[in-house]
């Protein structure tokens, strides 16, 4: 096909430049000219002529596919003879139209070939010219080195006409000179190569890795020069095994930097592995160094312990890292943990010096590309080595924090740490709590593991301990004689060993200042000012701890016989009136009940003469079971700052604590309260007992009843007052001491946990706020409301009210004259008064009394006596005008003489004014018309009984039938 179209190429060419005489360019003139010198661009006039259009060009579509139409059997081989193809192809019996349609197509496709190889030979026309140029330029050089080779022969010539033998046989010897001098220089050469492995072994053994690699390079280099050499060849390979040792010990050397980094070595280590272009490949090296590292520290310190104690008999090695740790006894449990905290420390620090050395080399490098402002190029290679370094080390925190978490958690789990006792389990929780402060400096992660485990194993071991502790609280409570613990007068919780830790933060300084933040504070208590790689940056570690942190505590005050006056009262016990003015007949040792009625019995008291005792000590009121109480709520604490995921359940478990101490103080102290005084309860402590006693209190089991199966041993029994316990001694107030002492402590408690609040807030921050603000609504703000029950079981039997009763039932309420003296009832009663002011100030010589106290006992007292007022007024079945005005002295005489047997100041105060108008009202009352009458009974139908306002009604209607029946049915409608 390709002769075929060549063929028909020349043929149309021809037909062409006989047809028509084609106009020389003047390139082709020239070409023309340099083929007939036989120099410039051999351009064959083929090409030229294939380079003028032969015919209008078709359209490239129909080209493509005239050009695809033909048949491939034209490019099938040189041999193929086109026109006898054609002419086989013809029939017997010719067609003229079919041959010149034929021969139309053949045009065309001839056409469209020529055309498509015009446009190749057009495409290569560069080349091709290019290719004669070189063509030419070899022509010129083949002509060069013929002349110089004709010069050369011709100086030969003429050499060998002029020299002698003898000047050639000097030229020979100074042949053999040269010869024999650079045999000599490369003699001296491998000598020196051969020298250079002892000063190579001098320079590793001395650490100066960079040294000898650079040395190693140099002989290596000089011995490829001089590889011809039988001798140098083993020589090279005996520097390749140097290479190869010195790499080894290379790696070595940086091996040690996980246990103690240097940043002089380290450096030269970094420039060694610079020069051998293995800088990547380091800290690929250096990462699981560091991890190996970890492995073989955890299990040296592990099998140290083991060993140690003498568990296993020398086959220790022999076990694995989680084996070993089962070995660990109770005694090494707390000293394997440190010695493991320790040297995972050291590794770590080594590893932050590494980032920080990494760190300084980077901005150097920064700042010498930069010096002078303007900006010099940085090889791509080390850019490219610095950033493989810096990405490395970023992942590698992690990888190596988790590799030292999971050592931990491994041992945590396998040594049964959550089976110690609690001061120790306080003291593993407080090592691996500063493990994990650590832990967030290192690469900020909140160890998770780490949490979760500590979580697991204290999560049962807190309930057991927290159950044994309600138990050993019922024990102390059921034994406790009540008395005061002497302590001293600024003692606060703080100052207990269990609050140590807290005294930074709960002494006036917020949790979020400065002052407290977390980057000074550690969570167990220790100052981290700076962070821990910070201050234990060259020596010592966090882990540096006491195993035994007792300390001694000075909290007891010198006890010595002192008379307690009750608190915050600056000039004792009685008021400061003198003596001239106590009613004379109260200052007789004697007091004639029956005077005015002719009785001569007289009983003899103890004088009433009033002494001022100055106040000597502000002492505080708690017991030895209070202390407990908390010195356990400090460890609950401790627990909750160490465990955060748990504050919450071990502020429930220290609220319970208070509660159970709280319900026992009113079951010993409110069992002998009279049902007339339940009124005393207030609101929010009713509803607190009752959810203590249904969510911590036992049922208990009756006698011939099974026990539970299921007992709920998340509720404690209910304790009982200890035997030693009198409440029954009228002498001394009916226990009012162990009352006061049992009250006050639990108010004392409910002090101290306000002192707590602001960092308890911190701590159960979140879903555990609206919890703590219940504690502190239902337990600790009612701990003052248990004062009233209590207190109303000594005031409501302290006076004899119902003597008094008794006797004001024998006065004569219907006498003509209004009275100058008073009935002989009211000074009995005042007579009782002072035996209880005497009596208690016998309990204060013992216990001080604080001024909440003793305003109760006042108030509980002038109530019972008040109601006692009305009482005895209301049983008057008959009243004169007289009668009234004896009313009002006799009440008006008492409230004058009780000034004198109080230190209430003023009389009337304000909390017993209701009191007393109750009984000013009631007297008044006999004195009101019928209208004004009924709109009182409406107004205070709810401050008296039905007896006493039908009592009221009859005598102030006595002659009034009528009026008298309608008030008394408005009283019945009112009840």
């Amino acid at each position: 096909m390709d002769k075929f179209f060549s063929s028909l190429s020349n043929k149309f060419i021809n037909k062409q430049n006989s047809s028509k005489s084609p106009v020389a360019s003047p390139s082709d003139e020239g070409s023309s000219k340099l083929l007939a010198e036989g120099s410039g661009p051999l351009v064959h006039p083929a090409i030229l002529e294939y380079r003028r259009p032969v015919m209008r060009k078709p359209d490239p579509v129909v080209a493509e596919q005239i050009l695809n139409s033909i048949n491939p059997i034209y490019f099938s081989s040189e041999g193929f003879d086109a026109s006898e193809h054609e002419l086989k192809k013809l029939p017997e019996v010719l067609d003229t139209a079919a041959i010149m349609k034929d021969l139309e197509l053949l045009k065309q496709q001839h056409s469209v070939v020529s055309r498509k190889v015009l446009q190749l030979i057009q495409q290569k026309e560069e080349a091709c010219q290019e290719e004669f140029e070189r063509f030419a330029d070899i022509h010129n050089e083949l002509n060069m080195a013929l002349r110089i080779c004709r010069e050369g022969r011709t100086s030969l010539n003429l050499a060998k006409r002029q020299f002698t033998t003898a000047s050639l046989g000097i030229l020979a010897n100074y042949q053999k000179r040269q010869v024999v001098q650079g045999l000599l220089h490369n003699l001296n050469n491998i000598k020196t190569l051969q020298r250079m492995e002892e000063q190579l072994q001098e320079l590793l053994g001395e650490g100066n890795y960079h040294g000898a690699i650079s040395l190693l390079q140099e002989c290596q280099q000089a011995a490829s020069t001089y590889r011809h050499f039988t001798c140098v060849v083993a020589l090279s390979g005996k520097l390749q095994d140097t290479l190869v040792m010195a790499e080894q010990q290379l790696d070595e050397a940086l091996a040690k930097v996980c246990n103690g980094f240097d940043s002089e070595h380290y450096g030269k280590i970094q420039e060694a592995y610079r020069l051998l272009g293995k800088t990547q490949p380091a800290m690929d090296h250096l990462l699981m160094h560091f991890t190996s590292a970890i492995h073989t520290a955890a299990f040296n310190v592990v099998y140290g312990h083991v060993e140690l104690s003498g568990v296993l008999a020398g086959d220790g090695h022999k076990k694995q890292y989680q084996q070993l740790c089962k070995f660990i006894t109770s005694d090494s449990l707390i000293p394997c943990l440190l010695d493991l905290c320790k040297a995972l420390w050291v590794i770590m620090r080594s590893y932050m010096h590494v980032s920080a050395w990494h760190d300084a080399d980077n901005a150097e490098s920064e700042k010498i590309s930069t010096s002078g402002g303007l900006l010099v190029a940085v090889d791509l290679e080390a850019s490219c080595n610095k950033e493989y370094v810096k990405t490395k080390l970023k992942s590698g925190l992690e990888r190596i924090w988790q590799d030292v978490q999971m050592r931990v958690c491994t041992y945590l789990r396998e040594s049964r740490a959550a089976w110690c006792k609690f001061d120790e389990f306080m003291q593993v929780l407080r090592v691996v709590h500063r493990l994990m402060e650590i832990g967030e400096e290192f690469c900020g992660s909140k160890s998770g593991e780490l949490q979760k485990l500590m979580k697991e194993q204290s999560g049962q071991y807190f309930r057991n301990y927290h159950r044994e502790r309600l138990e050993e609280l019922r024990i102390f409570l059921e034994n406790e004689g009540w008395e005061i613990c002497p302590v001293k007068q600024n003692f606060t919780v703080l100052q207990l060993q269990e609050f140590r830790s807290f005294r930074g933060v709960l002494k006036g300084v917020s949790l979020g200042s400065p002052e407290c933040s977390s980057s000074n504070q550690s969570q167990d208590g220790s100052s981290t000012l700076g962070g821990y790689f910070t201050r234990y940056a060259d020596s010592g570690s966090p882990f540096d701890m006491s195993l035994d942190e007792t300390q001694e505590e000075d909290i007891l005050a010198n006890i010595g016989k002192r008379a307690f006056l009750y608190q915050d009262e600056p000039s004792g016990y009685f008021s400061d009136e003198s003596d001239e003015d106590i009613d004379e007949e109260l200052k007789k040792d004697f007091v004639d009940e029956n005077a005015g009625e002719g009785c001569g019995n007289k009983h003899q008291t103890r004088s009433s003469t009033k002494k001022h005792v100055k106040q000597d000590l502000k002492a505080l009121i708690l017991t030895n079971t209070s202390l407990t109480v908390l010195r356990q709520c400090g460890k609950y604490m401790q627990l909750s700052r160490l465990l955060r995921p748990v504050a919450g359940d071990v502020l429930l478990c220290m609220s319970q604590l208070l509660e159970y101490y709280l319900y026992a103080v009113h079951a010993f102290f409110t069992i002998d309260l009279p049902d007339a005084c339940q009124w005393k309860y207030s609101t929010k402590l009713k509803e607190s007992l009752d959810r203590i006693r249904h969510s911590l209190i036992q049922t208990p089991v009756l006698d011939g009843d099974p026990e539970p199966v299921n007992k709920d041993r998340s509720k404690i029994a209910e304790p009982c007052i200890s035997p030693v316990v009198d409440l029954g001694q009228s002498e001394v107030l009916h226990g009012l001491e162990s009352r006061v002492v049992a009250v006050e402590s639990v108010v004392f408690l409910a002090k101290q946990f306000e002192l707590l609040h602001s960092y308890l807030e911190k701590i159960v921050a979140g879903t555990g706020s609206p919890f703590l603000q219940q504690l502190y609504a239902q337990l600790v703000d009612v701990a003052a409301d248990l004062r009233q029950p209590v207190y109303a079981c000594v005031s409501s039997r302290a006076v004899g009210y119902v003597n008094t009763l008794n006797h004001m039932k024998r006065v004569d309420w219907e006498v003509k004259n209004v009275m100058s003296q008073h009935s002989q009832y009211v000074d009995i009663l005042l007579r009782e008064l002072q035996i209880f002011s005497m009596r208690l100030e016998g309990i204060v010589a013992h216990v001080p009394i604080p001024r909440e106290v003793y305003n109760i006992l006042w108030e509980h007292i002038i109530h019972e006596i008040c109601n006692t007022f009305v009482e005895g007024f209301s049983n008057a079945k008959k009243c004169s005008v007289g009668g009234r005005g004896l009313m009002q002295l006799d009440f008006t005489h008492f409230l004058s003489k009780l000034e004198k047997l109080t230190s209430v100041r003023p009389i009337p105060k304000s909390e017993f004014v209701d009191h007393y108008a109750k009984v000013e009202h009631y007297v008044k009352a006999y004195y009101m018309p019928e209208k004004t009458l009924e709109a009182w009974i409406q107004e205070h139908c709810d401050e008296y009984t039905s007896e006493q306002l039908k009592a009221l009604v009859r005598c102030a209607c006595q002659n009034d039938s009528k009026t008298r029946q309608r008030l008394e049915a408005l009283v019945k409608a009112k009840r």
